[in-house]
């Protein structure tokens, strides 16, 4: 390097890498805070999804319970069935 402006010729090249560095770093970071945005909505419908199966589930679960409490009381009635023994 030569007095002539070396140093500072050397440093300007080395600070315009180091800009252009982080100028990848900066537009990766913000391509990743995206995909995570969109990675956290997905879940919290996936999360909403979910509790409408379980909403769904229990709603079955309370008919077949109440089709089967029907069912009884026909077969006890037209006597298809013994008298229900205690348990």
């Amino acid at each position: 390097m030569s007095e002539d402006g070396g140093v500072p010729d050397f440093l300007r090249a080395n600070f315009a890498r180091l800009k252009e560095r982080l100028d990848r770093v900066d537009t990766r970071l913000d391509e990743m805070t995206s995909r995570i945005a969109t990675l956290e909505r997905d879940v919290a419908a996936l999360s909403l999804r979910v509790a409408e199966i379980k909403v769904d589930f229990a709603t079955i679960q309370m008919r077949l319970d109440t089709m089967d409490r029907r069912i009884s009381r026909i077969e006890r009635r037209l006597e298809l069935v013994d008298a229900p023994t205690s348990r």
